[in-house]
């Protein structure tokens, strides 16, 4: 069959397929990778019309996008723990057998409440092993982690697994491979091989774009040992000739960009690829307002222009929300308290202190906190306090992580929520609340008035109605806690048992929270919803902005160090524990850095506070030494 309208790199990718090799396209930020993922697909549908096609990607929004491009009976498209969940689920006598096994080995990282288990644990659940948004192993439920682990030991001890996966799909694509867990491609290019049927497996992606834990990063191995032939895609079609310039002085794989040489590609304009605008601003305890300012740019066009920083502690003191952040992921005395419960655990005591107060446990134990905790509870004496009262059965359970505060963040107000957030009840309680306040001042009454219970059957009511939104809306009604109670005594938001069952677990968190400003938790909620042109470093990978700023602050966060990539002599300076540590650090960070510059379609930059001459030449090197400058 002819090849006319493949790109050349697809090309190679069905010269492989025809000699029955697996294949891996690798392709730097802006290369089109997805454009080629979908002709492939296409391209087997046409030439196999009677073989099975899977595609495995990373999010629900991306098997959407591929769906839209491709509507066919043959092609299945899912994330990747639906798809191992769906290849095994129908196996429940083989799930319960390595779920058993997976419980008593050591190794793992499933466990029991009960510690070891014999092999009928499982035997009493009705329903057998199922695939849920959280994890309870006593009652058989399982969720994402534990799939990947699951998958990996049925198909590491089960060929007649490998035998039908591989019957039932020939092709099997996996997009972002190199954000996917090592386990995962273990199933694919190690025992899904046991099985001598025949079917291809194929990987998109970036090694330079692996920034989370646990993932995969590259395929080194498998390519050096000839299980997986690479073809490289060394387009850019996104960025302008300064950010691919750049970004190839990031690479450390060896593969080089260069500009498309498609007239119609996002980064031509009259046939030519834009030069566009880089810069590496600094300055000494400047405020960053005001190099903001000294920038010029829209910040309030947030579809087009973004921050980005490295943690969500970071922008919170900017977006308006400190309050919240410092509870949800800074409160020393919860922390000192998981160090008590440590404590406990870890010297097997076995005193019961059901009746006892938090603060009659700390007194009969002698458990001290940290310097870091005891300098919290120096400035937080009337909340320690408070906290020694409660009682220590109901206080030593209460868990807080900031996922439950940030979880789920938007790129902007049309971007989609995602499946299984890990939002706490009282934040989507407090969402609610902030939907149905927008939704009345949008004059959407119909959509309000089905999500309240606030009955209007008089101008008296329209008139109370007026007065209620403004007052919860306008900071008349100060406090969370207020704006919540309100809420619910009018009916625009009632209290529900998700929201009473939290209030009774996490009294001292919640006491916390309602006392804090509802106005910021409106600043919380524009950030989450995507109206603020703020963003984590993480988040922003596979998207693309006319106007990136980066802000080079570790944020406290020991494992990235932008000082490390920047100054080209500081590792000669290291103590022997942090020159141990240093090529991962650094390697981390050239990885985070990569994927915020390359977000830049038209301008770039980067922002360092304080660097010191080493940095300030390095930086010149990079961008050249008219693109760097100092504000003052």
């Amino acid at each position: 069959m002819a090849d006319e309208g493949l790109e050349p790199e697809v090309v190679s990718i069905f010269e492989h397929i025809d000699k029955g090799e697996n294949f891996l396209l690798s392709g730097g930020a802006g290369s089109g990778k997805t454009y080629s993922l979908v002709q492939v697909i296409r391209t087997c549908i046409e030439r196999y019309p009677y073989s099975k096609v899977a595609c495995m990607t990373y999010t629900n929004a991306a098997v959407k996008e591929i769906e839209r491009r491709i509507d066919n009976k043959n092609l299945n498209v899912t994330t990747i723990h639906d798809f191992l969940w769906d290849n095994i689920k129908s196996f429940q006598k083989d799930i319960k057998k390595a779920l058993v096994s997976l419980l008593n080995s050591e190794d793992s990282k499933i466990k029991s409440p009960d510690g070891a288990v014999g092999p009928d644990f499982f035997d009493h659940l009705p329903e057998g092993i199922q695939y849920k948004e959280w994890t309870r192993v006593k009652d058989g439920h399982i969720s994402h982690d534990e799939v990947i682990e699951l998958a990996h030991e049925m198909f590491k001890s089960n060929k007649l697994l490998c035998d039908i996966l591989k019957d039932r799909f020939q092709f099997v694509f996996l997009d972002e491979y190199q954000d996917t867990h090592p386990l995962v491609v273990k199933v694919l290019l190690e025992h899904l091989q046991v099985s001598k049927k025949q079917n291809i497996i194929g990987f998109f992606g970036d090694s330079m774009q692996s920034i989370y834990d646990d993932s995969v990063g590259d395929l080194n191995a498998y390519i050096v040992n000839g299980s997986v032939k690479e073809v490289k895609k060394e387009q850019n079609r996104r960025n302008p000739n300064t950010v691919i310039d750049l970004a190839n002085k990031l690479r450390s794989d060896g593969l080089q960009q260069r500009p498309s040489t498609d007239t119609n590609a996002p980064n031509m304009e009259a046939g030519v690829v834009v030069d566009g605008n880089i810069k590496f601003v600094y300055s000494n305890g400047q405020n960053l307002d005001d190099v903001k300012k000294s920038i010029a740019w829209d910040f309030t066009d947030v579809k087009q222009t973004k921050e980005l920083n490295l943690t969500h502690n970071l922008i919170a003191p900017r977006a308006g929300f400190a309050t919240l952040m410092e509870i949800y992921d800074g409160d020393k005395i919860l922390d000192f308290k998981r160090r008590v419960t440590d404590y406990i655990k870890d010297e097997q005591i076995t005193t019961d202190f059901s009746a006892y107060t938090f603060g009659e446990v700390i007194d009969e134990l002698g458990v001290t906190p940290t310097a870091g905790q005891q300098t919290f509870i120096d400035d937080n004496i009337g909340l320690f306090n408070t906290a020694r009262d409660y009682p220590h059965a109901s206080f030593s359970k209460i868990y807080v992580d900031k996922e439950a505060l940030i979880d789920d963040k938007k790129h902007d107000e049309q971007d989609e929520n995602k499946k299984g957030s890990k939002r706490d009840a009282l934040i989507k309680h407090l969402f609610k609340i902030e939907l149905n306040i927008q939704l009345y001042q949008e004059n959407r009454c119909n959509e309000f008035l089905r999500r309240t219970e606030f009955k209007v059957t008089s101008v008296a009511d329209k008139i109370k109605l007026k007065e209620n939104i403004e007052a919860l809306a306008n900071g008349t009604v100060a406090t969370i806690g207020e704006v919540i109670d309100l809420a619910d005594a009018v009916g625009i938001c009632k209290k529900d048992d998700k929201l009473a069952r939290f209030i009774d677990k996490n009294e001292y968190l919640y006491k916390r929270i309602a006392n804090v400003n509802y106005s910021e938790f409106r600043k919380l909620y524009s950030y989450l919803e995507g109206q603020t042109p703020f963003s984590t470093q993480h988040k922003i990978k596979g998207e693309e902005f006319e106007n990136v700023l980066i802000v080079l602050d570790n944020g406290g966060w020991n494992k990235y160090n932008f000082q490390y990539l920047l100054h080209p002599d500081i590792f000669n300076g290291l103590t022997p524990a942090k020159k141990k540590s240093y090529p991962g650090i650094l390697s981390r960070t050239q990885k985070i850095f990569y994927v915020c510059c390359t977000r830049a379609k038209k301008n770039l930059v980067v922002y360092y506070d304080n660097p010191d001459d080493r940095i300030v030449q390095r930086a010149k090197e990079w961008f050249g030494d008219a693109n760097v400058r100092e504000v003052k």
